[in-house]
């Protein structure tokens, strides 16, 4: 119970200290259009809560995130291990892999801008920014596993179901979780990114490119803090969850 006080008391200390220099930082610079106080941000950010499109748009933007990153998980493990156990499938895909990883998110946005609506946009972008991540480390983790466990289970002649169930899954669990720990705030980042640019109705994005547009500076601040706390919470919830799975089992 003390340690658990004396970490939050830590935390509190080290997010005052950086609303502190923010302050100052602030107060140097001495223009709010180009860096707002933290009073002004927090103000208009209190302000916003209390509009019922602040929440439809949050809503919105958590909705797609949710969706990108459900399907990047489901098609990065699924066609990682299909990949890991199958070098032809591996072959196939390297090229496609290749190419997504190195293309630009903006490029990736401008087509998807020509093949979608608007509130689909971010979903596509988020699944192909993600996807690569996930079957990358899932393709990895298959690559490492142990191979005298797998020769044993060759000279046991256990069946390939309980060789993926009992084997392959167990080993390549942390690979799973240290890309989906990397998807959840890159995801979010690129979402918003393309909601600026595919301006759907209900979006964190459409508000941030307002927010610039009308030159509201404590707004552009508010709408950005929102993304990092629902990123910041996207994260404590998954680890949350995985704690509490790991203590179950």
């Amino acid at each position: 119970m003390k340690t658990s006080i004396m970490k939050a008391s830590k935390k509190i200390f080290i997010l005052i200290f950086w609303i502190f220099m923010w302050e100052l930082s602030s107060l140097f610079i001495n223009n709010n259009l180009l860096f707002p106080t933290p009073f002004g941000v927090f103000k208009s950010l209190i302000n916003l809560s209390f509009s019922m499109y602040f929440w439809q748009s949050v809503m919105a933007s958590i909705m797609r995130v949710i969706i990108a990153i459900l399907f990047s998980i489901i098609l990065g493990v699924s066609i990682g291990v299909l990949s890991g156990l199958n070098k032809i499938i591996e072959e196939i895909l390297s090229p496609f892999i290749v190419i997504v990883k190195a293309t630009p998110v903006m490029s990736i946005i401008i087509i998807a801008l020509l093949w979608f609506k608007s509130g689909n946009v971010s979903i596509f972008t988020t699944i192909l920014v993600c996807f690569p991540i996930i079957y990358t480390n899932v393709l990895e983790g298959i690559k490492t596993v142990d191979k005298d466990l797998l020769d044993m289970a060759r000279v046991f002649k256990v069946k390939k179901i309980y060789v993926l169930k009992d084997i392959y899954i167990p080993w390549i669990k942390s690979y799973i979780v240290s890309g989906i720990l990397m998807c959840l705030g890159l995801g979010w980042k690129v979402a918003v990114a393309s909601e600026v640019l595919s301006t759907p109705k209900y979006s964190i994005g459409i508000n941030l490119l307002n927010a610039k547009s009308l030159i509201e500076t404590n707004d552009l601040f508010a709408w950005t803090i929102v993304v990092i706390i629902l990123s910041y919470i996207f994260e404590i919830l998954f680890k949350t969850y995985l704690f509490k799975w790991k203590k179950l089992k």
